[in-house]
């Protein structure tokens, strides 16, 4: 779905003998430089177009607007069949994910007009995307497969019997995969393609520093007991990898400089799950740094979207383990978790041990193996 508008970026830089989006495959539209004014006008727009903050406050406001007039109609209509669902059930998790879709697609067109961008520049462009999601789906489940398997072997969980049987099984691995390629899509919609690829554009260090230093004193201020100390160490960890970016000037920093702002962000969202311990926080924003990774060697967020999907599909449906403390109506097996909360995860589920950490760092060198030397990879100076 794109907003039916002219590109004179596109046509400017035809003139000129540039590539367009097409042409360079994964490589998103980089706005022409424009003639900055002076006063209010520069305070607006920058070298390419409406500065990153702006488009932010943007796209924010028109979502929550959305959101709300959407969730009222789905509440019109599917409130009661809402209301009789269970507090973690793929119906309600579905609805209101559908919802929230709904919203960021509304506010990506309203931005996408705008800035006179196409929607696909927002990280959902470039090449095989179709074949970057599938494959992103096999990797979930097989990462996440592997954490379980580790997790086993080291008497941290334990299998008990089938939950369901018959139809019931089908039935509820549909809704599950229904519920989770949304929660997929709005996560990432949210977080790795429009917030990723508009503060890579206008990011510098010094932005990225204070903004961590802001989400760090939101938890310091608002989160109880120890689940903000994931989002501190979050912050911590990626302080010095931008630090040595910043002081070697490396082309494309402020990709990473973006990958260290929203990864924070997506382990302090991840804070008002109640049943999440700091390990799943800060695991949280560290599957975050997975998912950008997945966008700088694929072109696009396709990969991210699937892995995310199939990993949420597998903890909760399959295997049936607490997610975020929360165990889904409808699940496959039945597990639970024993021994030292450490390695096990306790009540939060696998993704509050510290062997997801070593899952998570084995999914970037995969990455970095399968896609790394393509030569359609994303340009460090793109975006």
């Amino acid at each position: 779905m794109e907003p039916d508008v002219q590109h004179p970026i596109e046509e400017r830089e035809a003139e000129q003998g540039l590539a367009t989006a097409d042409d360079r495959g994964s490589e998103s539209i980089a706005p022409a430089p424009l003639e900055m004014g002076d006063g209010i006008q520069w305070v607006l727009i920058g070298p390419r177009g409406l500065r990153w903050g702006w488009s932010v406050a943007l796209f924010l406001s028109v979502t929550f607007l959305a959101a709300g007039v959407i969730g009222a109609i789905a509440k019109y209509f599917v409130g009661a069949v809402h209301a009789q669902a269970g507090s973690f059930s793929a119906l309600r998790l579905a609805v209101s994910e559908a919802v929230m879709v709904l919203a960021l697609a509304v506010a990506g067109v309203v931005v996408a007009v705008v800035e006179r961008r196409r929607l696909k520049d927002f990280n959902l462009g470039g090449p095989r995307g179709a074949s970057h999601f599938f494959a992103g789906l096999r990797a979930g489940f097989a990462a996440l497969s592997a954490l379980v398997g580790l997790l086993s072997l080291g008497g941290w969980i334990h299998f008990g019997g089938v939950a369901l049987s018959g139809a019931a099984i089908a039935t509820n691995a549909a809704m599950w995969g229904i519920c989770f390629f949304l929660v997929g899509a709005m996560e990432e919609g949210l977080f790795r393609c429009y917030l990723q690829a508009t503060m890579t554009r206008g990011i510098d260090f010094w932005q990225a520093l204070v903004i961590n230093a802001v989400l760090c004193l939101i938890p310091m201020l608002t989160v109880k007991g120890h689940a903000a100390w994931g989002v501190y160490a979050m912050a911590i960890a990626g302080l010095l990898p931008c630090v040595w970016l910043f002081v070697k000037r490396v082309e494309g920093s402020a990709f990473w400089y973006a990958t260290w702002v929203t990864s924070t962000l997506f382990g302090l969202v991840h804070t008002g799950n109640g049943g999440e311990n700091w390990i799943g926080i800060f695991q949280a924003a560290f599957v975050g740094v997975v998912f950008c990774t997945s966008i700088r060697v694929t072109g696009s967020a396709w990969w991210a979207i699937g892995f995310h999907a199939a990993w949420d599909w597998a903890e909760t449906y399959f295997y049936g383990t607490p997610d975020s403390g929360m165990v889904g109506q409808g699940h496959l097996l039945n597990t639970t978790a024993a021994g030292n909360p450490l390695w096990s995860g306790g009540a939060s589920g696998p993704e509050g041990s510290v062997l997801t950490s070593v899952v998570l760092l084995l999914s970037i060198g995969w990455l970095v193996v399968r896609y790394g030397r393509s030569k359609r990879q994303l340009p460090a100076s793109s975006c």
